[in-house]
């Protein structure tokens, strides 16, 4: 199912259900179980429906916020991210996981607004005052910033590009395994851009730096949020250039060639990795 969401800064007068992502830290409250038809309860794992909370507001669930934040409409509902306690106990039905726990269990669209959500809440967090004079900072309206009143600086959401890129040679296409990744686990190559590059020039240095080889024809392919914790994942694809592979030990585990037809096991439909795995395999 396709919903319609329009960011927005400025929340409706009127007061109706709305969407509510709320979260203690990393972790956001979701419904825990549904009746299922038969009335037996279904695990959380088993939801094909949505399980973020739709409240006119938190008191309905006996929850104060810390501070909210307007984030824009879904199919003309209104969403908000809250930042709750660190000492909030969940209500009755409900629980806090953690965004990764939960990706592939959200439906898409509403996995994406938790990321929007959870990335907004922390800038939020974390802007209360002034980097410069340590001024406590006021929200600008109509734009998405905090401005100190003392000194004039002006801070937005931050935002951290990063590059991800599939690199082919034939039938055949590069994976690595991140010394973070569980031990089966392959994927593409990935980044983050430096002061002064452009992206194909992160490319460049990234592919040398983690396997040792040179690519050419970089085309881009993508682009996926990704927040954690605000990362903004922009995909390329490239073709092998030159030489061997020599992996850079502190970050790569193994790196390696792989047919179409013989991969090993890789990242979920939802994340921009297997999007360009995927492209790669049905080209």
């Amino acid at each position: 199912m396709t919903r319609i969401f329009i960011p927005g800064i400025t929340p409706p007068t009127e007061q109706k259900p709305a969407w509510w992502f709320a979260f203690v830290g990393n972790k956001l409250l979701i419904r825990d179980r549904v009746a299922s038809p038969s009335g037996e309860a279904t695990p959380l794992e088993y939801r094909t429906d949505n399980q973020i909370p739709h409240l006119i507001n938190l008191a309905e669930i006996n929850l104060t916020s810390v501070r909210t934040q307007f984030l824009g409409t879904i199919d003309n509902h209104p969403c908000y991210c809250a930042e709750l306690p660190k000492d909030t106990v969940p209500p009755e039905g409900m629980i806090f996981r953690g965004l990764r726990e939960l990706y592939g269990i959200l439906e898409e669209d509403f996995f994406a607004l938790s990321g929007r959500a959870f990335q907004i809440m922390e800038w939020d967090r974390t802007h209360q005052y002034c980097g410069h004079c340590a001024t406590a900072t006021t929200q600008l309206s109509g734009d998405r910033a905090k401005r100190c009143p003392n000194c004039g600086l002006v801070n937005y959401p931050r935002l951290s590009p990063a590059i991800i890129v599939l690199i082919s040679r034939g039938e055949e296409l590069l994976l690595a395994r991140a010394n973070r990744f569980p031990q089966a686990l392959y994927s593409v190559l990935a980044g983050f851009v430096e002061p002064g590059e452009s992206l194909e020039e992160t490319v460049i240095r990234e592919v040398k730096e983690e396997v040792g080889i040179l690519v050419k024809n970089i085309r881009y392919f993508g682009s996926q949020s990704w927040p954690f914790p605000n990362s903004l994942m922009i995909g390329f694809t490239a073709d092998y250039a030159d030489g061997e592979i020599v992996i850079e030990e502190k970050e790569i585990a193994d790196a390696a060639w792989f047919k179409k037809d013989n991969l090993p096991q890789i990242p979920p439909k939802l994340s921009i990795a297997r999007k360009l795995i995927d492209a790669f395999v049905s080209s």
